[in-house]
């Protein structure tokens, strides 16, 4: 059996090379004894998946992708390329959508991350009158929340666009999310999330890898990649095991009150590494059999 490879995200300018974001990885994956074929991620968001695999060698194998996010309604397209090409990849279109956006694998984690509710903005919907967000805070306990998407926050437009300090605030909270929303514009992912806020403690989050329900690495998070907290991981090994998706993230950290909890699942093709780390150990679970 062919052993797997990944698929990296070219450089948009130098297109027979790794997308500089990706080079330190494509090279720690080839010393781990894996295949590293590039994908152009433009033409795969502009909906040209045949072009966007054109480089990757026929009948090459299975593949684990490994760049940046690309949106649920297009991963299925690049599903579909490669097996045209005598490939395959190795975390299908429902997995992905799974653990990349949040009702995806919310119920498997709802006992150890805030809870969260949440209303679906199709693309092209009209956006709904204020008091929906009221009306779905109310499923929520009174105090103060946060505003995402599907996949991201805006944290670091934290009273504007992400923290309300009381949800029953029916015009902060529209404030919040419609700001939320026009910042996000066209790259809003899913809907909107409302999440009861937890006080965590200062020290960073760490980020979890898990490779078919095992973790096999745990990194400081990128937004503080010089801090790296030790979560307790055996609760959360279980919420992994339920989720059945191959290769996750779980973003992790520490509450006031000394329980470490989820703040966030991702697929692991398209959650970052800290600065530096090149991921070699990671890619060498990836590839045990």
């Amino acid at each position: 059996m062919t052993p797997p490879g990944f698929l990296f995200c070219c450089d948009p300018l130098r297109p027979r090379l790794p997308d500089p974001q990706f080079a330190q990885e494509a090279a720690a994956a080839r010393r781990a004894g894996a295949q590293a074929a590039l994908v152009d991620h433009d033409a795969l968001l502009a909906g040209d998946a045949e072009s966007a695999v054109g480089g990757v060698r026929r009948d090459s194998g299975p593949y684990w992708y490994r760049g940046w996010m690309i949106p649920p309604e297009r991963y299925p397209e690049l599903e579909r390329a490669l097996p045209a090409r005598g490939c395959s990849l190795l975390t299908d279109a429902s997995a992905y959508r799974t653990a990349h956006e949040l009702p995806g694998w919310y119920e498997a984690f709802s006992e150890l991350t805030p809870r969260s509710v949440w209303r679906a903005l199709p693309a092209g919907e009209a956006l709904p009158d204020g008091s929906v967000w009221s009306r779905l805070a109310g499923a929520l306990a009174p105090g103060p929340g946060i505003v995402k998407d599907f996949v991201k926050s805006r944290k670091h437009e934290w009273h504007e666009a992400c923290f309300v300090p009381e949800l029953g605030d029916a015009d902060r909270l529209a404030s919040v999310v419609g700001r939320f929303l026009e910042l996000q514009g066209d790259f809003l992912a899913g809907g909107v999330v409302l999440r009861a806020y937890e006080p965590f403690v200062p020290g960073g989050e760490a980020r979890v890898w898990w490779v078919d329900g095992e973790a096999v690495r745990v990194t400081a998070h990128p937004d503080t990649p010089d801090r790296l907290p030790s979560p307790g991981l055996d609760a959360v090994g279980e919420a992994v095991r339920a989720l059945g998706c191959r290769w996750v993230t779980t973003d992790m950290a520490l509450r006031e009150d000394g329980t470490w909890r989820v703040v966030e699942v991702g697929d692991g093709q398209v959650s970052g590494l800290p600065a530096g780390d090149d991921g070699g150990s990671l890619f060498e679970a990836l590839l045990r059999p």
